[in-house]
């Protein structure tokens, strides 16, 4: 498995430990990690705090620009619609995913990001279907259903 995803992996891994949905994401650029995220929806108490978008935001102050031209996220689930969006506004043009979010994802799961206006704005999508991901989710939503 690429290294970029292991770090993905690693931030799926302390939204687990903090009690949150297992999701993790980084942003890369010319070889350089240039984002950190993972959930932190119910730390927060923000809707918004996915992975992806605090990854882009810390990615976006680091490099001093909403662009992120160039730069390739790695994504330990699906994104859901809102965050597709922000990764295309954001202009990134490559996309690595781990597991498929068969309620909310908006990658070709359930919608592709791809298929709505504007056109001419084009997110590639590269599926990794990485079992450890899938096992990570699965674990949290067995553990969750016990308390």
């Amino acid at each position: 498995m690429d290294s970029y995803y292991q770090e993905a992996l690693y931030e799926a891994q302390k939204a687990y430990n903090e009690n949150e949905v297992p999701v993790g994401c980084v942003i890369v650029k010319d070889g350089e990690i240039i984002g950190r995220g993972y959930n932190q929806m119910e730390a927060s108490h923000d809707p918004s705090a996915h992975a992806e978008v605090i990854a882009i935001k810390d990615a976006c102050a680091r490099l001093g620009t909403w662009r992120l031209s160039g730069c390739i996220m790695y994504v330990t689930l699906e994104p859901c619609l809102m965050c597709a969006a922000l990764i295309r506004k954001s202009r990134m043009k490559r996309i690595f995913i781990g597991a498929i979010e068969p309620r909310e994802g908006a990658f070709g799961s359930v919608v592709s990001i791809n298929d709505l206006p504007p056109g001419g704005i084009h997110v590639e999508s590269i599926w990794l279907y990485d079992e450890a991901s899938e096992n990570l989710l699965k674990q949290f939503f067995k553990e969750l259903r016990k308390t």
